[in-house]
């Protein structure tokens, strides 16, 4: 049986690296998410044969695993997966795993693994320079919004940093009220993941943008990178009555990236959990690409 142990903090330190390693694409793969949600998703973690291998309580309404990250003989650790969860009476189910890692399996496994794909947890990815310039006419409506909000505003935008990150926390706490967050057990447990990367904010890494008006914060962001080409947004919020408050804080912060992180070609902007408002939004920002994901169970 494997010997997972609860997320935390300090498992930055070994989790990191195996992770930069594997240099995986899915949003979940992430020390930060993988943090920050594990409370909510009963996520614990265990380093197997120089391998990251996270299992979750709960994540498809049953016990499963990521795909694990490292490098070496992935066969002898996927074993090892499988033995774990016939000690543990589960059934072996990978959460999340990609379009390579089900032609891997179906190379290892060919006749005892079914597939079926989650839409729902499809990462949405964008080109960075795109969300910065804005070319073309199908975002032709998104450059509107920011040309009106700059001409009708007296705006600001600036990094987070420790001085001015309990002003965004009093911001989200107002948009979660505006949202009435109580109603959706799905806004609920987010604010749980939301606060923890507040609490943590630096010792995580993260990096975000805020936008102002009149001196007021009314929108804030927060990501990091998330492998070797692509920075990830975990948090957005704007008070979405203020016109182009969403759209100026997703360009200003894309600017700030480019800035930071010349190297980086995308930004993972993350799933849309199913919602169909936020799955709108999120293709009329036309994604050069999906990150697909599927669930994967091993059949005896």
């Amino acid at each position: 049986m494997i010997n997972f142990k609860k997320v935390e903090l300090k498992d930055k330190m070994w989790i990191e690296p195996l992770l930069e390693t594997a240099d995986l694409k899915g949003c979940h793969q992430n020390f930060t998410n993988i943090f920050a949600w594990s409370e909510i998703y009963r996520y614990q973690v265990a380093q197997v044969n120089g391998y990251l291998v996270v299992k979750s309580g709960h994540i498809v309404n049953e016990p499963a695993y990521f795909w694990p990250a490292g490098s070496g003989d992935i066969k002898d650790v996927l074993d090892e997966m499988k033995q774990d969860a016939v000690d543990r009476d589960y059934e072996f189910i990978l959460a999340g795993i990609s379009p390579e890692n089900v032609e891997e399996l179906r190379r290892l496994y060919p006749d005892n693994v079914e597939y079926k794909e989650a839409r729902d947890a499809f990462d949405y990815v964008y080109l960075l320079d795109k969300l910065i310039s804005l070319s073309g006419n199908k975002l032709h409506s998104k450059r509107n919004h920011i040309n009106r909000f700059k001409e009708n505003n007296n705006w600001s935008f600036e990094p987070i940093t420790i001085e001015n990150l309990a002003e965004c926390w009093e911001m989200n706490k107002a948009w979660c009220k505006a949202n009435k967050y109580e109603e959706d057990e799905q806004l609920v447990e987010e604010l749980c993941a939301v606060r923890q990367c507040f609490n943590n904010f630096m010792t995580l890494g993260l990096e975000g943008g805020l936008l102002r008006l009149d001196g007021k914060i009314i929108a804030f962001t927060m990501g990091e990178k998330l492998n070797s080409d692509t920075f990830v947004t975990h948090i957005e919020k704007a008070f979405g009555e203020i016109q182009g408050a969403y759209q100026m804080i997703n360009r200003e912060f894309a600017v700030l990236i480019k800035e930071k992180h010349p190297e980086l070609i995308y930004i993972n902007r993350e799933e849309d959990m199913g919602y169909e408002g936020l799955r709108k939004a999120k293709l009329s920002y036309h994604p050069v690409k999906m990150e697909e994901k599927f669930w994967a169970k091993y059949i005896q």
